[in-house]
C-alpha cells in the first residue's frame, strides 16, 4: 500500500477479525442479537472465574513492583528525567480517569444497585451501603491496575529498552527478536480488536446516553435511527479532531471537558447535601476497603447469580479491552518516571477522583430518591439507565442548563475517546510508528464508529458487551505475559546494576584516556553542537565500523545504523537468550553552571557526544576522545557486557540459553 506506514498482518488481521463481528450483524440482522448473547453466555459461564482471578493478579503485580526493590527501576535510561513537571503529570493521569462511563454511570449504577442490590434488602439503608460500595469496586483500583500492567510495560520496554510503543514489545524478554514474528503480529492484533470493541462499547453507551438527554430536552425520539445519525455526525467531528492533530484537537478538547466536568461536579456538591456528601465519601472509602478483598474473589460460587456477569465480569471484560488505549496515553506522558512514581500516582490519583466523583453524584441521588423524590428517581432508572443522568438534574436548580452541559460532556467524550482511540490503534498497526498518514487515522475513526454503529442497530448493548467480552479473553493471557516479562526485565536490570555497582565487572573511565590538558580544554571551552555532530559523524561512526568489522571476522554479528535521533549512530551485537549487545552515541546538551539570576537567563548550552546503552545505564560524554580512544572504550563496555551475562545472577535472570556467547580468548 504506497504511502501508507502498517504492518500488514496486524493491520489486515485485525480488519478481518473486526469484518467478522460487523459482518454477523449486517448479514444476520434478525439472528445477531441471540448469537451474541450466546456467545456472551458461554464465556462468562466459562471462564468468568479466569476474568476475577486475573484482574487479582494484575492489582497484586502492579502493588509487587511499587512495593519491591523494582521500583526504583526508571521508565528510560537510569539519568533520563520526566517530561513533564509533577503536577502538570498528576493532572493528565487526572484527565485520564475522566470519560463517557462516568457520566452513564455515576447515577445509574448506584441506583440500579441500591433498587437491585446482589445481597441486601432493596431499597433500604444497607442496600445504600452496598450500592455505592460495590460501584467503588468496580470503578477503583482494579480497574485501574489493569490500566497500569499495560502502560508499565509499553513505557518500560519503550523507553528503557527503546523498543516501538506496541504491546508486542512487552513481550521481549520471552521472545526476544521472535515478537516480530507470527506471535508479536497476533498480540497486537489482539490489542486492536479489544481496543476497537471496548471504545465501540463507550461509544454507544455515549449515544444511547446523548439520545436520552436530546429527548429529555427536545422531544427528540429515542431511536435507533436517531442513534445513528448521532454517530455519524459525532464522529465526523472526532475525524476532523484527528486530521488537526494531538495537540490541536485533542488536547484542547481534553481540557475543555475536564474543566466543564469539574464545575458540574462542584455545583452538585454545592447545591446538593454538602456536609453529608463529605461524610458519604469518607464512609463509602471505607466500606470499600472493608469489601475488598472479598469482592475481589467472590464469583458466587455457592448461590450463581446473574448479577455478576452483567456487572463485575462486564466491567472487568471491559477494562481489560481498554487497557492498550488508556494504557499507551498513561505510558506516553510517563518518561523518566520511577516505577514506583507510575504504579502509585495510576493507582490512586484517577481512582481517587473517580471516587469522589461517584460520591457527588451516586449519593445525591439516593438522596433524592429517598427524600424528595419518593422512589420515583430509582424506578425511572431501572425502567431506563440512560435517563439516569436527565432524570437526577431534573431535581437540582437549573435543571436545563446542566442538562445541556451533560450532553455536551458526553459528546465531547464520545469524540475525544473516538480520535484518542483511532491514534492509538493507527499507531499499533503501524508497528509503532506514529508519524502515519492522515488516511489511516481517519479509517480507523470512521471503522470505530462504523463498528458502534452496526451493533448497536442489529444488537444493541448487548451486542457491544459480547464482543468486549470476547475478545478481552485472549488479550488477558497475554497481560499475565506482560506481568512475566516485566518481572524478568526488572530482574535483570536490577541485577546488572548491582553487579556493576558490586566491581565485578571493569567499568569504562572514558576520560581516563585524556591528557590533562585536553580535559581542561574541554571544561573551559564547551563544545558547539556543530563540533559534537562532526565528532560523531566522522570518529565515532568510524570507529565503531571498524569494531563492527573486526567482529564480522571473528564469525560474530555486528552492524552500524544510525539512531532516532539526527547525528546518533549506534553499534548493535546481537545475543540469543539475551538483551543484545548496543553501544550508540547521540548528541545532547544541558545548561552550562551559572552563579547569577542574569546568567541563568543567559546561559548557554554544553553539548555532548553521550553514549547510551541497550540496558538503560548512565550514559557519559566521549567528546574528545581520538579513534583508537573510542574503540577502547567500545570493547571495556563490551567486556562488562559479557561478563555481565555469563554470571550465574545475571544469566538466571536475562534468561540466557545454555551456549551463552563467549568472551573472544584472542582479545
Amino acid at each position: 500500500m504506497p504511502g501508507f506506514v502498517i504492518n500488514p498482518p496486524v493491520f489486515f488481521g485485525s480488519v478481518v477479525i473486526i469484518g467478522v463481528f460487523v459482518g454477523i450483524g449486517v448479514l444476520f440482522p434478525e439472528q445477531a442479537e441471540s448469537i451474541f448473547g450466546a456467545l456472551q453466555g458461554w464465556v462468562l459461564a466459562s471462564f468468568g472465574w479466569w476474568y476475577l482471578l486475573a484482574v487479582a493478579i494484575f492489582i497484586g503485580s502492579a502493588i509487587l513492583f511499587a512495593a519491591s526493590r523494582f521500583g526504583s527501576l526508571k521508565l528510560g535510561p537510569d539519568d533520563s528525567t520526566p517530561d513533564f513537571h509533577y503536577m502538570s503529570w498528576v493532572a493528565m493521569l487526572f484527565a485520564a480517569g475522566m470519560g463517557i462511563g462516568l457520566m452513564y454511570f455515576a447515577v445509574g449504577e448506584p441506583m440500579t444497585h441500591f433498587a437491585a442490590p446482589p445481597e441486601a434488602e432493596p431499597l433500604t439503608i444497607a442496600a445504600q451501603r452496598q450500592a455505592m460500595s460495590v460501584t467503588f469496586f468496580h470503578w477503583g483500583l482494579h480497574a485501574w491496575a489493569i490500566y497500569a500492567v499495560v502502560g508499565l510495560s509499553l513505557a518500560y520496554f519503550g523507553y528503557r529498552y527503546n523498543l516501538p510503543l506496541t504491546v508486542r514489545s512487552g513481550l521481549y524478554p520471552l521472545l526476544k527478536e521472535r515478537i516480530d514474528g507470527p506471535i508479536g503480529h497476533a498480540v497486537d492484533i489482539f490489542a486492536i480488536c479489544g481496543t476497537i470493541f471496548g471504545i465501540a462499547t463507550s461509544l454507544g453507551f455515549g449515544v444511547l446516553q446523548i439520545n436520552a438527554g436530546l429527548s429529555y430536552l427536545l422531544g427528540l425520539p429515542n431511536s435507533a435511527i436517531v442513534q445513528i445519525v448521532l454517530i455519524a455526525i459525532i464522529t465526523v467531528i472526532a475525524t476532523i479532531s484527528v486530521v488537526t492533530g494531538v495537540d490541536k484537537g485533542i488536547r484542547r478538547l481534553s481540557e475543555l471537558n475536564l474543566v466543564v466536568a469539574i464545575l458540574l461536579m462542584l455545583f452538585v456538591l454545592v447545591v446538593g447535601p454538602t456536609a453529608q456528601l463529605l461524610r458519604d465519601f469518607v464512609q463509602n472509602i471505607g466500606f470499600y476497603l472493608d469489601t475488598i478483598v472479598l469482592r475481589t474473589f467472590n464469583i458466587y460460587a455457592y448461590e450463581p447469580r446473574p448479577w455478576i456477569d452483567a456487572w463485575t465480569l462486564f466491567y472487568w471484560a471491559w477494562w481489560i479491552s481498554w487497557s492498550p488505549f488508556v494504557g499507551m496515553f498513561i505510558a506516553r506522558i510517563s518518561r523518566g518516571r520511577t516505577v514506583r512514581e507510575f504504579v502509585i500516582a495510576v493507582l490512586f490519583v484517577p481512582a481517587g477522583f473517580t471516587f469522589m466523583w461517584m460520591t457527588v453524584f451516586g449519593n445525591t441521588a439516593l438522596h433524592i430518591d429517598t427524600t424528595i423524590a419518593n422512589g420515583a428517581l430509582s424506578t425511572a432508572v431501572e425502567s431506563d439507565l440512560s435517563v439516569a443522568l436527565f432524570q437526577f438534574f431534573g431535581y437540582l436548580p437549573l435543571s436545563p442548563i446542566t442538562s445541556s452541559l451533560a450532553v455536551l460532556l458526553v459528546a465531547v467524550f464520545f469524540i475525544t475517546s473516538s480520535d484518542s482511540g483511532s491514534l492509538v490503534v493507527d499507531t499499533i498497526a503501524a508497528g509503532g510508528e506514529t508519524q502515519t498518514t492522515t488516511l489511516q487515522r481517519v479509517f480507523w475513526c470512521a471503522l470505530e464508529g462504523l463498528v458502534a454503529a452496526v451493533l448497536l442497530l442489529t444488537g444493541g448493548l448487548a451486542a457491544l458487551q459480547s464482543a468486549t467480552i470476547a475478545t478481552a479473553l485472549p488479550f488477558s493471557l497475554i497481560m499475565l505475559a506482560l506481568i512475566w516479562a516485566l518481572f524478568k526485565g526488572m530482574k535483570s536490570d536490577l541485577a546488572q546494576y548491582r553487579l556493576g555497582q558490586a566491581g565485578s565487572a571493569p567499568q569504562a573511565h572514558p576520560a581516563a584516556g585524556l591528557t590533562w590538558q585536553r580535559r581542561l580544554g574541554l571544561i573551559l571551552n564547551a563544545p558547539t553542537e556543530k563540533q559534537v555532530a562532526t565528532f560523531i559523524d566522522d570518529i565515532v561512526t568510524s570507529a565503531l565500523g571498524n569494531v563492527a568489522g573486526e567482529m564480522e571476522r571473528r564469525g560474530r554479528e555486528a552492524t552500524v545504523s544510525p539512531g532516532d535521533a539526527e547525528h546518533s549512530v549506534s553499534l548493535t551485537i546481537p545475543a540469543s537468550g539475551m538483551r543484545d549487545f548496543v553501544y550508540g552515541v547521540q548528541p545532547a546538551a544541558h545548561r552550562l553552571p551559572v552563579f547569577s539570576a542574569l546568567e541563568a537567563a543567559q546561559a548557554d548550552q554544553r553539548f555532548e557526544a553521550r553514549t547510551f546503552f541497550s540496558d538503560g545505564s548512565r550514559g557519559y560524554d566521549l567528546m574528545g576522545m581520538t579513534h583508537e580512544q573510542v574503540i577502547s572504550d567500545v570493547l571495556a563496555q563490551f567486556d562488562r557486557y559479557l561478563q555481565l551475562v555469563q554470571s550465574p545472577e545475571a544469566s538466571l535472570v536475562i534468561g540466557a540459553p545454555e551456549h551463552a556467547p563467549e568472551a573472544d580468548s584472542s582479545r
